[in-house]
């Protein structure tokens, strides 16, 4: 008995020790780099036990055992263990982890953990490019991304860029992708034309460009149907959706970043210098100073500057930022100017029932362009003069005056110097985003938005500048004198706005059932006008032409002007469902209707279906999660003219209205059908993670212009018609990232993707030439087609097989026999110039306050058409008195032989190019001069490339468009592409 009431009470006693110990209470501070964290979560290992950090980052769990396991985890962060050991206090400080950052991505309407999404998206944060130095934010995704191309039109600061996700899905329409920020979606054409440069049509600018890097918080892409279809008739090429910063400390925060790039020409083009162009039997006039990478070219510098400020409180959020940067090209005389500023307020209300976000992006840019057209012709722009100059022959006389040779024949520093041409561009974007928590399951909100721009472009050619041809040189009236020079002014607005309803409602069934339910109305207003002013022949001694527009003869002078209306009305829904926590399904219906449709086809619907299912998820060991993905959708594409389905008039001479284009009842967007499988996995206990995925595109109601020459003789045609056919696009694309070491002190990452696409116009009856041609013999000259059965914009030239005894071209006859250029010789379809294979890798190691990071990217499986090489650089040029290569001067070319499009001017485009290596170290321990870090770095931007094509660079996209077809692959008299270093400086205050 005794025995066993002593056995009792040592049960008891345990028992009761137990009890104290599991009724301890813990608490803390949770903590960032930047101090306290609001919101993170804290939970004792293996039980439901925990709790959330109030906003000074404080926390208290009641009941954890003195030897139990506390897991702090905040998105973004990196998820850290403590053991508790007894402690009553446990404060933590967690670091940044960027694959935490992708954990939740941004979709249209809100935000999903990617473990719970149904469609292909993939997001980068700014972990992934803070301290990479990039012209625009679109090159920030550049093989980032498996699946999305991006690919500069040239060199010069500012220059436009095609985006592609997931390649092409229309040939005539936009292919790039909608881009939204902040909620806010931007016009589709909102890149700023090039318009006319007197020598032919200059490059469009970059649509980006207002955006300063620094202000972005995150990009996510959406690929497939299941994403994008909930933005309808704009969802086809894919949505970006970009997330501008916002405040993230309790305490003012300030910090400062600079950095300084130093660049020069990167590409291999070249010449002849004075002694290979005599000793090649050239007409040697005796000079040998001239080279013509110095004539117009330099060495490249910017300078950037950001200043941010940030604070939150409890109720309260807001975030202000301004930036600066000057960049002087490569190429002289060309630059751009851009000067920002951001602002983000916040503010609850009625106890955080009620949250009224504002937000405001402003730009203001001026760019300092040159005389660098598409279409210059034999005459050629700054680059094509400076490379067909005769390298013995001196740019200056004697007396200090400009070499003039001909009309027909520029100098190039004469031209360079005569020319004058500014664009100062104002860019604005703001919304008011206002939240009503209903209550806990409920949610409206709504949001009105605007984008607004005003450009005003000037530029002028000096009337000592003396060009043959009607477009530099007028005849006075009533006599047979000539005058030169030539002005132009024109000006843009733009203004948009944009109303949006939405209202989610969001539950949880008990642990088996989640649903998330979004209903929207939106309407989109977008307003162009524009005006434009030009004029010739002006006296020589005038040197300000553009101030004195009308100061030309008066019968040159013209004005016109424009005013564009496009409206967007849509409703909208999506349901996600989550059963079991497994099994994910995912609908989604849009309804718009445009302004920009036939009167038959205003209105059409865009549904979609989304399915994924959790095989494996959270496991430990080699499979640690494995989902698999489907989805089906129709989407749409307006991304054409404005006014294409009405009527048009103009005034003729005699004062009569004459009707150019009937209207059109019948047009209708071009729509693409989409369907894909994926898998997302996780392995190895979560270090190597990665994502497949398998697409198909269909697109039919193929809008197309209709030439001007269908129009005579005969009544008037529709303006824009959709044509019978598809165009069907298909690919595989894979991404992979791998933690390499992932320890307190050192960490090493890479990751890579690739895509591999392909593409086929189906049920076509046309045969539409694009790619057009410049240079001498090449009149009217193209080099692409638009055809059945074939590849978009495959190339349609003859087979070139050399040379025969007397110097001429052979080319294949459609036997496949040998002839010369006459009738026997047939064009033939061959090669495609879109990539097959698109590629990214990317690397980052970090040890202790050191870090270094390297990206590479490619394009394999595609042809360029080397235009510069067919229109300058021939053994005929060379016995005129142009300098041209050393190849071609040598050859056995007859001076006669024409220049004829031909695969000889065909090449691979196949390349791989180092865009970035950086190198940077960061101090944390700098509180006695009031400074949290400071990161010093230095980075090398387009180290190297890797080709074997022989032109500047296989980075391509010179628009060589005919008659409103695109082109693809084309190379014409580019801005070069640069390589730069830069050394720079982030300091937090």
């Amino acid at each position: 008995m005794k025995n066993s009431l002593i056995k009792g009470l040592m049960v008891f006693l345990t028992m009761l020790c137990t009890s104290l110990t599991y009724s301890q209470d813990v608490s803390g501070t949770v903590s960032d780099a930047s101090g306290p964290l609001p919101g993170a979560s804290i939970l004792v290992k293996g039980t439901t036990n925990g709790a959330q950090t109030d906003f000074d980052g404080k926390f208290t769990i009641k009941n954890v055992g003195s030897n139990a396991v506390l897991v702090f985890s905040y998105i973004g962060l990196k998820t850290q263990e403590v053991n508790v050991a007894g402690k009553s206090t446990v404060n933590v400080v967690l670091k940044e982890d960027s694959a935490e950052l992708k954990e939740v991505v941004v979709i249209g309407y809100g935000s999903v953990r990617k473990k719970d999404a149904t469609g292909a998206v993939d997001q980068i944060g700014a972990k992934d490019f803070d301290n990479v130095s990039s012209p625009s934010p679109a090159q920030l995704l550049r093989g980032k991304v498996a699946g999305v191309q991006v690919t500069q039109s040239s060199g010069e600061p500012g220059a436009g860029v095609a985006i592609r996700v997931r390649g092409n899905s229309s040939i005539r329409s936009g292919n790039g992708p909608l881009i939204v920020i902040d909620g806010v979606p931007l016009d589709g054409g909102n890149v700023s034309g090039g318009g006319a440069d007197l020598l032919g049509t200059s490059s469009a600018r970059n649509p980006l460009n207002f955006i300063n890097q620094n202000d972005i918080e995150s990009m996510s892409v959406l690929k497939d149907a299941s994403s994008t279809a909930i933005y309808g008739s704009r969802g086809a090429n894919g949505v970006i959706v970009i997330t501008t910063k916002k405040g993230k400390s309790k305490e003012p925060q300030l910090t400062y970043s600079t950095s300084f790039q130093f660049s020069k020409l990167s590409g291999k083009l070249d010449v002849m210098t004075g002694d290979q162009f005599a000793e090649a039997g050239g007409d040697d006039k005796g000079s040998r100073s001239y080279n013509w990478k110095d004539a117009v070219l330099r060495s490249g510098f910017s300078m950037n500057h950001d200043l941010s400020f940030s604070k939150t409180t409890e109720n309260s959020n807001t975030r202000i930022s301004f930036g600066a940067s000057n960049t002087d090209g490569i190429v002289k005389n060309t630059g751009l100017d851009k000067y920002s500023a951001s602002f983000y307020n916040s503010n609850d209300f009625f106890g955080g029932a009620v949250k009224v976000e504002s937000r405001i992006i402003y730009a203001s840019l001026k760019d300092q362009a040159t005389l660098l057209s598409n279409n210059a012709g034999f005459i050629g722009n700054v680059i094509g003069t400076a490379l067909y100059w005769n390298p013995t022959l001196p740019i200056y006389n004697a007396n200090g005056s400009y070499n003039v040779v001909g009309d027909d024949y520029l100098n190039p520093v004469q031209l360079l110097n005569s020319y004058t041409d500014y664009t100062n561009t104002n860019k604005l974007l703001g919304s008011i985003n206002t939240t009503w928590k209903i209550n806990s399951k409920l949610k409206y909100q709504f949001l009105f938005g605007v984008e607004s721009s005003t450009s005003s472009r000037k530029s002028q050619l000096l009337p000592t500048m003396e060009i043959s041809g009607a477009a530099f040189q007028a005849t006075v009236p009533g006599s047979s004198e000539v005058k030169f020079g030539t002005a132009f002014i024109n000006n843009q607005n733009k203004f948009n706005k944009t109303f949006e309803h939405t209202l989610n409602y969001n539950n949880d069934f008990g642990d088996n059932f989640n649903l998330d339910a979004l209903v929207g109305y939106s309407y989109y207003d977008y307003t162009a006008d524009g005006n434009f002013a030009s004029g010739k022949g002006y006296d020589v001694n005038q040197t300000n032409l553009i101030d004195n527009i009308e100061g030309g003869l008066q019968n040159e002078y013209r004005v016109s002007s424009y005013r564009n209306r496009v409206e967007l009305q849509s409703y909208f829904g999506r349901v996600n469902a989550t059963l079991f926590k497994k099994l994910i399904l995912t609908a989604t219906l849009r309804s718009d209707g445009s302004t920009k449709l036939g009167i038959n086809n205003k209105y059409d619907y865009f549904p979609s279906a989304g399915i994924a299912y959790k095989v494996i998820e959270d496991k430990e060991g080699l499979l640690n999660s494995f989902k698999i993905r489907g989805n089906y959708g129709i989407t749409g594409n307006q991304e054409f003219a404005p006014n294409s389905a009405i009527a048009r008039a103009s005034y003729g001479n005699n004062g009569n209205l004459n009707v150019d284009t009937n209207s059109n009842a019948d047009l209708k967007w071009e729509t693409t059908k989409s369907y894909g499988v994926g898998a997302d996995f996780e392995l190895i206990n979560n270090r190597l993670t990665g994502s497949l995925d398998y697409f198909q595109r269909d697109t039919k109601d193929l809008i197309f212009p209709v030439p001007a020459a269908a129009t005579q003789p005969g009544p008037p045609s529709p303006r824009f018609k959709n044509l019978p056919g598809n165009l069907i696009n298909k690919g595989v694309e894979v991404s992979l990232n791998y933690k390499v070491i992932d320890t307190e002190d050192l960490t090493w990452d890479v990751s890579g993707n690739a895509s591999f696409l392909s593409n086929e116009v189906k049920n076509f009856a046309g045969f539409i030439s694009t790619g057009g041609l410049n240079g001498q013999g090449l009149t009217d000259a193209y080099a692409q087609v638009i055809t059945n059965n074939q590849p978009a914009y495959t190339y349609y030239l003859y087979e070139w097989r050399g040379y025969d005894a007397t110097g001429n071209s052979i080319y294949a006859d459609a036997a496949g026999n040998d002839t010369g250029l006459g009738t026997a010789a047939k064009k033939l379809l061959d090669k495609q110039p879109l990539p097959k294979i698109n590629v990214g890798f990317t690397t980052n190691v970090a040890y202790k306050g050191f870090d270094a990071s390297a990206s590479f990217y490619g394009a394999f499986g595609h042809y360029i058409y080397n235009n510069t090489t067919n229109a300058y650089f021939f053994k005929g040029a060379f016995l005129g008195g142009r300098n041209t290569t050393l190849e071609a001067a040598t050859s056995p070319q007859a001076q006669g032989d024409p220049n004829s499009p031909s695969t000889k001017y065909l090449e691979k485009g196949d390349f791989l190019r180092m865009g970035n290596l950086t190198f940077g170290y960061t101090v944390n321990s700098l509180e006695r001069f009031r400074i949290k870090s400071a990161r010093f770095f230095v980075n090398a931007s387009n180290l190297f490339i890797i080709t074997s094509y022989s032109g500047s660079d296989p980075e391509v996209d010179t628009d060589k468009s005919l008659n409103g077809v695109p082109s693809a692959g084309m190379e014409y008299l580019s801005y070069p592409r640069d390589k730069s270093v830069s050394v720079g400086l982030n300091v937090t205050f």
